[in-house]
């Protein structure tokens, strides 16, 4: 029998076998056990914190309701999580459909609880909405306490499974004493990655989710370290203090942040703003406390009234003359802004489903921002005048930078023509295997070129600093020849009219040496990526190179390291003769190009790390704070931060 035939008698075999019998029927949660992924995401650090995440959010939903004032969040020695929120407690009467108590329901059944239908919550926080159930599931353990109308009641589970029945605990409880205390621990079978929670992940959602929830208090405590640690949210102001915090640092053209509320056909919209003196964009859009990374309709309804409304104004009061006409680029530069919407049942769309596509939240957000908008700009003029005259000068500028941008559009192909001696391109055209190495030097730049893989690994060469776009107009920026070299052979456009699916490369490597000056150039790359070409973070496309500091060799061992602890590792392992010689590498310019494609640049022994954003607002504040115009704030951020570095080249 040939191979053909013995094959086709093999898949025939596997056919018959493919019966009823191999339909495998998941019941109550072994689904969210067999495939955790679907539900929160991943089972990765990611997924462990989602966790926490699902059981705030119930108590977020009890405040956006307005049954509850303050949610508490434990971390626990052991690494458990203990929430606790003071709303209505969850319900314990029979649930009609299950026979159950309603609160054995919530925590066994999928998609069970108030944000279904139209009886428990008008809107509801969280992405994902599966909840205590999935977490339940997800959990070696998990025990509830909940107190209502005189009573507290209790429960436990193991591994999703009830374990003690729903009992009461406690009678006679005053009546004004209400809510719900959940305590879990996550199962190391699922989480294999890590089971270790991380505060400052932690802390940094617990802070946004106080910032848009106004008057909410939220406090966070690590009981793991010898003396535990709390810390407590509690903004009155909301999103107000949100752009204020977001602009700690920055020069502001006008103070307080203004600040516009209103309800439209059950839709809540709130924006607050605030413009500074400098260049930066800075605008964040949320719904239902998700933060929309790829905006959508209700950033679109914003953009727009902004910039109708502002010119509406300037035209009224004779700043802007004739035909002059300010764009959204306009209007936006120096702009920090947040817009929160809370609406009664979101669609999420986009790559990522962060985007929002409700038509009616475009409306609502354009109706609402644009009527209070023009009647704060005319009941203060001042600040109004500041804002249009702010426009007037992006404009100019805009209109000296047109002809530098047309200089980066691509006509057809990648136009070598226009980065002479500059860019060495691989010769594949499939943007999914291509990288570009942005090379610190032109010594390393020529090593590059010489060691490369020519089919995947372009080499673009930069020479020293390239310019801080922090402090820069766009008409500055695009008349820098790196940077312009930068955005013609990336391809995507950039700003707002940055297009990621034309990106030439996915994977785009910083490489400099491993210096103050390199990590200088490398601020300076990340922060012209994070301002005009922020999808190529957030899409996992930008990486930093570790290049070795050191070779060891003694005799034929050789052996690359990257830090001094890793140096002292490798030299207690080696016999004491012959005595190893180190080389220490300055530069990248002082390995030939067999080491540089061999420690930096070989894909199978490489290291390298990928740039993401865990944390916009965080992020939003370094980068002024380091590359911004004020000397304070970042004299104080490195006194406060010098003692945690180790290694330093002076």
């Amino acid at each position: 029998m040939s191979d053909k035939e013995l094959e086709a008698e093999k898949k025939a075999e596997l056919a018959s076998e493919y019966d009823a019998s191999q339909i495998q029927v998941l019941k109550g949660l072994e689904a969210v056990r067999k495939r955790p992924g679907m539900y929160i995401g991943s089972t990765s650090a990611q997924g462990l914190h989602h966790l926490v995440w699902e059981i705030v959010d119930n108590g977020i939903d009890e405040a956006l309701a307005g049954f509850c004032d303050e949610i508490n969040v434990v971390v626990e020695p052991d690494n458990s999580i203990t929430v606790t929120d003071n709303g209505r407690g969850i319900p314990v009467d029979i649930q009609k459909e299950t026979g159950k108590p309603a609160l054995e329901t919530v925590f066994t059944v999928l998609h069970a609880g108030g944000k279904f239908g139209s009886g428990g919550y008008k809107v509801s926080g969280g992405l994902h909405g599966v909840g205590a159930s999935v977490v339940n599931a997800l959990s070696t353990e998990l025990d509830v306490y909940v107190t209502r109308q005189g009573k507290e009641y209790y429960m436990d589970f193991d591994h999703g499974h009830v374990k003690t029945p729903m009992k009461v605990v406690k009678e006679g409880v005053s009546e004004l004493k209400h809510g719900t205390r959940v305590h879990f621990k996550p199962d190391p079978e699922i989480f294999r990655e890590t089971t270790v929670y991380n505060i400052k992940t932690l802390t940094d959602r617990i802070r946004e989710l106080s910032f848009l929830n106004k008057g909410l208090k939220i406090t966070i405590e690590d009981k793991r370290e010898e003396k535990p640690t709390r810390q407590e949210f509690h903004y009155e102001g909301g999103i107000r203090h949100y752009v204020e915090f977001l602009n700690e640092g920055q020069e502001v053209l006008f103070d307080p942040p203004i600040y516009v509320e209103g309800e439209d056909k059950g839709i809540t919209v709130e924006v607050s703003l605030q413009y500074t003196t400098g260049y930066r964009s800075t605008l964040m859009t949320f719904t239902n406390n998700i933060h929309t990374y790829e905006g959508g309709t209700h950033e679109t309804g914003f953009k727009t009234a902004l910039t109708r409304v502002i010119n509406d104004y300037g035209r009224k009061s004779g700043q802007l003359k004739g035909n002059t006409t300010l764009s959204g680029d306009d209007v936006r530069e120096g702009l920090t802004a947040v817009v929160s919407i809370k609406h009664p049942d979101p669609q999420f769309e986009g790559q990522t489903k962060t985007k929002l596509g409700n038509s009616d939240a475009r409306t609502a957000t354009d109706h609402i921002f644009s009527e209070m908008f023009a009647r704060f700009l005319m009941e203060n003029p001042d600040t109004a005048h500041k804002i249009v005259e702010k426009g007037m000068l992006a404009s100019k500028a805009r209109v000296a930078a047109k002809r530098a941008r047309e200089v980066t559009r691509k006509k057809s192909g990648l136009e070598i023509s226009r980065l002479p001696g500059k860019l060495a391109d691989n010769t594949s055209k499939d943007p999914e295997i291509s990288e570009l190495f942005i090379v610190e030097g032109d010594s390393a730049g020529g090593s590059a070129k010489q060691g490369r893989s020519r089919l995947t690994q372009a080499i673009l060469p930069i020479r020293g600093k390239i310019l801080n776009v922090e402090k820069a107009g766009m008409d500055r920026i695009l008349a820098n020849d790196e940077i312009r070299s930068l955005f013609t052979a990336l391809g995507t456009g950039f700003g707002g009219d940055f297009d990621i699916t034309k990106a030439n490369y996915h994977k785009l490597i910083i490489m400099t040496d491993a210096d103050v000056d390199g990590a200088h150039i490398r601020t300076l790359l990340l922060t012209l990526f994070y301002r005009y070409m922020k999808p190529m973070i957030t899409n996992g496309y930008v990486y930093i190179a570790q290049p070795p500091l050191y070779q060891v060799r003694q005799g034929k061992f050789v052996k690359y390291v990257e830090s001094d602890e890793e140096l002292q590792n490798v030299l207690n392992t080696l016999q004491p003769s012959p005595k190893p010689v180190i080389q220490r590498y300055k530069g990248l310019g002082e390995m030939d190009a067999e080491q540089l494609w061999e420690t930096t640049m070989d894909p199978e022994k490489r290291h390298l790390l990928r740039v993401d954003l865990d944390d916009a607002a965080e992020a939003e504040k370094i980068f002024p704070m380091l590359m911004g115009t004020k000397v304070g704030p970042r004299r104080e951020f490195i006194e406060e931060n010098a003692k945690f570095v180790e290694n330093l080249d002076l």
